[in-house]
């Protein structure tokens, strides 16, 4: 039999928009021993887990846990909990994430109703709120924090609107938790969805989610006890309007974080231990200094990339603060770069999709990546693959100009 060998993979500086370089106390968590699902210590965890997680959505929902799987599990299981077949769904759509919220809620069986913005910029929240008051919709989807344009949608007029028209607010907001100011309650949002792989500085594995009481009454309707698991007691009433996934079953999944404890899924043990470390990690830095953080690093690579030579993408008021898009300079070939960048220097930046496959990279600051020694050695690497390319880069001032930015805060 052919022995394989040991795993070892490179070490890298991953400066992407997602998944980022994971702390070392949350790889450290990860390697603590495995507990029971229904031990009295790891249920203790779960409960710490749910109250950290309200912290950080910045919420007083009752509901605050995540969903095993990555972030697309939290967004698929919040849509399938709260959209039936037939309902009007709104989704203002301003890069990639915005199609795949109308593409799941097509899935369910909704009524989708669609606008589009040009990619790199967002909405005035005015031009929402017109549509929503022209279709009515039961509820409407946005994506906050848009990493395929490295923009950043305000939300808090639309959640207002929302409520006001009784329609569901759900928000995608797995690129931007952990990173800069997501208000649940104050913006009035219904259901968010959150993601670990990016500022939270955790593996891809779980999502967190919160919803309020508003989007638990729909749950409630629509709430079937899993076969196995039922006596006559709560046999089910609703056999039109169940939810169609059992995996991605909101209503049985609060059961199982609630006190009950009815049996859902078996608990991915490390993760949660990874989740909650990373979410500790956030408070005791505190969500303002956390926030100030991501903004530092990225106006620090941005002023370095500019003063390299390059063009940045995009309408700069709505930029994503963790998040830089670069036009890729004329004649230049943009996965070449990319190619030199990880091969030579170990560094991993991302290119992007659709309509800007090609045409920009896009260099993320976030979480544990965000560091300054991160954005300096970046920078640098990426002057020294372009001028092995013949770009003509304005050779030190990338890294002199990130300088500058970092001697402002001192």
């Amino acid at each position: 039999m052919r022995p394989y060998r040991d795993l070892a993979p490179s070490l890298r500086m991953i400066m992407t928009p997602g998944p980022v370089e994971v702390d070392p106390r949350v790889l450290r968590a990860m390697s603590l021993p495995i507990l029971g699902q229904f031990d009295p210590e790891f249920t203790e965890i779960m409960n710490e887990t749910m109250g950290m997680l309200q912290k950080l959505f910045q919420t007083g929902n009752r509901w605050a846990y995540p969903i095993d799987g990555s972030s697309r599990s939290g967004i698929e299981a919040v849509l399938t909990g709260l959209v039936e077949p037939g309902d009007r769904v709104l989704v203002p759509i301003y890069g990639r994430f915005g199609h795949l919220l109308a593409e799941i809620a097509e899935r369910l069986g909704a009524e989708v109703l669609t606008m589009e913005q040009e990619w790199g910029t967002v909405f005035e929240p005015e031009a929402v709120i017109r549509r929503m008051r022209e279709t009515r919709p039961h509820l409407v989807a946005m994506v906050h924090g848009e990493t395929s344009t490295g923009r950043v949608q305000p939300l808090s007029e639309v959640g207002r609107a929302c409520r006001e028209l009784d329609a569901l607010f759900v928000v995608d907001a797995v690129a931007t938790i952990g990173g800069m100011e997501v208000q649940t309650d104050a913006w009035m949002i219904d259901a968010v969805i959150g993601g670990t792989q990016k500022c939270l500085s955790v593996p891809s594995g779980m999502a967190p989610v919160t919803y309020n009481d508003r989007a638990e009454a729909k749950l409630h309707r629509r709430k079937r006890i899993e076969r196995g698991l039922r006596d006559s007691a709560n046999a089910p009433t609703n056999e039109g309007a169940f939810i169609r996934s059992n995996y991605l079953d909101l209503s049985q999944l609060q059961d199982y974080w609630s006190p009950k404890r009815l049996n859902h899924h078996t608990e991915a043990t490390s993760m949660l231990y990874a989740l909650r470390e990373g979410v500790r990690l956030v408070l005791e830095e505190g969500l303002p200094e956390r926030f100030a953080r991501h903004r530092l690093h990225g106006e620090a690579l941005s002023a370095g990339l500019s003063a390299m030579g390059l063009e940045l993408f995009g309408d700069p008021s709505c930029k994503l603060p963790m998040v830089a898009c670069v036009n890729i300079p004329e004649g230049i070939d943009g996965e070449s770069v990319r190619r030199m960048l990880l091969h030579d220097f170990n560094i991993e930046i991302a290119s992007s999709f659709g309509p800007l496959q090609g045409r920009i990279w896009r260099i993320g600051t976030m979480g544990y990546s965000g560091r300054k020694s991160n954005v300096l050695h970046t920078l640098g690497a990426l002057e020294a693959s372009l001028l092995r390319h013949g770009f003509r880069a304005n050779a030190g001032a990338a890294v002199q100009t990130a300088l500058d930015v970092y001697g402002r805060d001192v």
